[in-house]
Parts: structure tokens; sequence; C-alpha cells
């Protein structure tokens, strides 16, 4: 293996880290030509700001050919502040992911343009990235885009290894229908439903059975209060080809077909519920997943988690239940009883279940992480609660996030539970606070936070408690994360 493939190797180890990155640009020519194409893989892959966006912009301008910039020219165009260089490297060939929505921001933003013009803008640039030279793994589609993609010269060269698309139901159906005849290794699909009103999923499904290989699907709704049963039905139906690659599943309603029973070798299963209302569960209720490890359930009703969790074969490591009721000590049961190997949990907790909560800490000893949600209306009672995680938790526990309601009491409770916790293996906390008590926060709250944050100074400096974070909204970690913060993907 020659030195630079082997530079290749370690710098791809630092593809998250940016500012590294930037500095290997400067070392030597080898460094040079060897960072750039890492840097140049994902542009545009964290939130960027405007002068960001318009330094992007002005690169990508650079790639045009003479004979485009005669066009646009000649078209009374202007889109050159400066005379033009031909940029170093073409940076174009090194995109893999291209994403149609951070390009159509840029093209929008362009001052005293008209619409026609603007259609000429885009076709030259896409153009650049479409041909014969480039070959994309990931592609978003933003809403109401109509450009038919796979009419461009060189698409079915561009995108035949393709792994990954987004895209949503106000897509061209015919884009997605040149799509299916062109990228069939397809691994994973995000598919976002921006209204119940649409009945054209042509599109959609003829490229979801063309997959030689889809392994991970989200079928998401968004703004909706309403659900088209035919178009989720039939969406559903069309995984059924693929269900012997299909691992992952995230889905915005409950399963109006028997799709989940084909599913055997699914390992992760998202259903992700806005609406309860009067819903028909017989096509979850029975359902066998003896490889599941992951599962994810908002709204669901816990009877029906209870008798999904129970025909799991013991593999499940990871369980996030949101659900607005308190009939789940039946579901606790089934948990502790049937996933001896959990190392996560997400449940609320109350004082008519708290004590089952025992006996999982118990029977449950690779636990690792536990969230606590409480309902606002009935939370624990948590010295009881901070008790039992004292005496019970298996020494592999000492991952806590906590949501609740701010109170003195609480306070007080906490300071217990550090004093008792002293000797185990230092705690890694967050708080959730109940976001509509701490938006109207009033100073009273405010000054319990600081105190909080006073205490838990205190046992970071007896080594009780190693880290602590607030995380409002859950929206600085993911779900089952206490150090890596959350990347700004646009």
């Amino acid at each position: 293996m020659f030195v630079k493939d082997i530079l290749f190797l370690i710098l791809e180890e630092l593809k998250d880290d940016r500012k590294s990155l930037y500095s290997c640009l400067l070392v030597d020519r080898i460094w040079c030509e060897t960072t750039v194409p890492i840097l140049w893989k994902i542009p545009g892959r964290y939130t960027l700001t405007n002068n960001a966006k318009n330094s992007l912009f002005n690169v990508i301008l650079l790639h045009l050919s003479e004979e485009s910039r005669e066009l646009l020219k000649n078209q009374g165009i202007n889109l050159f502040t400066e005379e033009y260089h031909q940029p170093l490297f073409n940076y174009i060939s090194f995109w893999r992911y291209l994403n149609l929505f951070l390009l159509e921001s840029m093209i929008i933003s362009i001052k005293n343009i008209e619409i026609y013009n603007t259609f000429i803008i885009r076709r030259e640039i896409l153009n650049i990235f479409i041909n014969r030279n480039t070959k994309f793994i990931y592609l978003d589609i933003p809403e109401q885009f109509n450009h038919q993609l796979h009419q461009i010269s060189g698409a079915e060269q561009c995108f035949s290894k393709l792994e990954s698309l987004h895209c949503d139901d106000n897509t061209d159906q015919n884009i997605l229908k040149g799509l299916s005849r062109i990228s069939k290794s397809i691994k994973k699909l995000k598919f976002y439903i921006m209204q119940c009103n649409n009945s054209d999923n042509s599109g959609i499904i003829e490229l979801i059975e063309a997959q030689k290989n889809l392994i991970d699907v989200h079928l998401i709704y968004f703004y909706s209060n309403m659900r088209n049963e035919l178009y989720c039905k039939t969406l559903e139906e069309s995984l059924i080809k693929n269900a012997n690659t299909i691992q992952y599943l995230r889905i915005g309603w409950k399963p109006t077909t028997k799709i989940l029973s084909y599913l055997e070798n699914l390992i992760s299963l998202d259903i992700n519920l806005n609406l309860l209302g009067n819903v028909n569960w017989n096509y979850l209720g029975n359902v066998s997943l003896p490889l599941l490890k992951y599962l994810r359930a908002q709204q669901v009703p816990s009877n029906i988690l209870t008798s999904l969790i129970e025909n799991t074969k013991g593999k499940l490591i990871e369980i996030s239940i949101l659900y607005e009721g308190i009939d789940n000590k039946k579901l606790i049961q089934s948990i502790y009883q049937n996933c001896s190997n959990l190392k996560y949990l997400k449940l609320s907790f109350n004082n008519d279940n708290i004590l089952e909560l025992e006996n999982l800490l118990i029977k449950c000893q690779n636990l690792n992480g536990l969230v606590i949600f409480t309902d606002e209306l009935d939370e624990p009672d948590w010295d009881k609660l901070f008790k039992i995680l004292t005496n019970s938790s298996p020494s592999s526990l000492f991952k806590f996030k906590l949501s609740f309601i701010w109170s003195f009491k609480l306070l007080e409770s906490l300071n217990l539970f550090f004093d008792n916790w002293k000797g185990r293996h230092p705690m890694l906390l967050q708080t959730i606070p109940i976001d509509k008590y701490y938006t109207s926060i009033e100073q009273p709250l405010q000054q319990l936070q600081l105190q909080l944050e006073d205490l838990i100074r205190k046992y970071k400096e007896n080594g009780t408690v190693k880290k602590y974070d607030t995380d409002l909204y859950e929206s600085i970690f993911e779900e089952f994360e206490w150090i890596q913060r959350k990347l700004l993907f646009i």
C-alpha cells in the first residue's frame, strides 16, 4: 500500500473534524491532494452561514464550462463578480452526497434574476453535477422539485450506485419512476408524506419495488391530522417485495396491512404516531419479530407493546416508549421477563408502577442507560424512585436522563440521591425539563435551576457526578447519548 493510500485511510477517520482537516490542507502537496476529496465528499454537511453558502456557490460556478458561461452571458445573466479563474481541483468530482435542497436554496437566493433565467441557471448547474464523470451515493430531492433528473445526459451512470434517497410525496412521480430504472441498489430510503389528500404514489412504489437490497426504510407523516389509508396501504404492500432485506423500519402510522409479519429479519422498529383516536391494532398485536434489537414507539398502547415484546426472542437491547397512559405495569413486567440483554430504556414511571422498576433493575443486569419520563399530573415519589435506583441498579448502570417539573422537594430528593450514590461509578446525568413549564420559566424556577447546578458542581468535585447537561426538547443529544452532541446537518 502506498504512503498516499495510508494517509487517506488516516484522514478518513477525521472526516467529522473539519478543523483538523483544514489544517491538513496546508502541510504539503500530497496532504492537500489527499485531504480535498474527503472535505468535498459531503459539502454543506453542516449548517452553513449565508457567507459560507455564498462562498460554496461561487466555487460551484467556477466549474461551469465555457459554453455554459457564454450561454448565461448571452441571456444577460452575469454571475461572476470577478475575473474567471479555473479552480485548482475539480471539486465537483469528489462530491458523493448530492443535496438538491442546498443547491436550490443557493439558486433562489440570487438577486435580481427573472424566473425564466432562474430555470436556465438551475439547468446549467445540474449539468455540472449530473454527467458521466460523477457518481453519487446519496440524493436529497427537495419539496416541489420537478426538474426531470433522469433525463439529463449521464444520469444513468451518475445515479447507478445510489445508496440513499430522501424525497417526499410532492416530488414529481415521473422523477421517481425514472430513478427506478437507473438506481436499483438503494439501501436507505426516507419518504416524507406532507399532505393527506395526495393519491398518486405510483413513482415511489415503482422505486421501492425495483430495489435489490433495500435495508433501511423511513415512511414519515408530517403536519396532518388525517391519514390516507389507501395511500399508506399501497406503500406497505410495496415493501413486501423487499421483506427479506429490510432490517430497519420507521413508520409514521399504525400498520394497515400484515407487512410486519413479512419482515422476519427486522432489527429495528420505530412506530411514531401523533394521534391516538379510534385505532385498530390487529396488524401489530400478534407480530413475531425474533431478531428485533431496537424498539421505539410513540402513542402505541401498552397492551400492544406488551404483546410485541413477548413475541421477541430476548434480543432487544434498546427500548424507547412514550405513551400517555398509566396502565404500563404489565409492559414493564414484559420487559424484564423477556429482555435480559437490555442496555438502554426510555419509559414513563409513576407511583402505580414504581415498584416494578425495582424488579426491572434486578433482572436487567446489562442496563447501561435509563431515561425516566414523568406525567405532569402524576409524578412519582422521587425519594422512593431514587432509593430504588441506589439500592437496585446493576453496576453497569450509571447514565441517567430525568424529565420532571421543577420543585424544591425534587431538589432535596436529588441531594439525597447523590449522597447515596457515592462510591459507585461516576454518574452521567441529563435533565429534561417539561418544556411548557420551562419555556415560560418564572424567577423561582430559574433559582431552582441555579441551585441544581450548584448542587451538581459540589458532587462533580467529589466524583459522584462526572458530567451534567440540561437538554430542553432533547435537541442537543441523541436519545441514548450522554457524551457526543448531535451533528448539525442541514
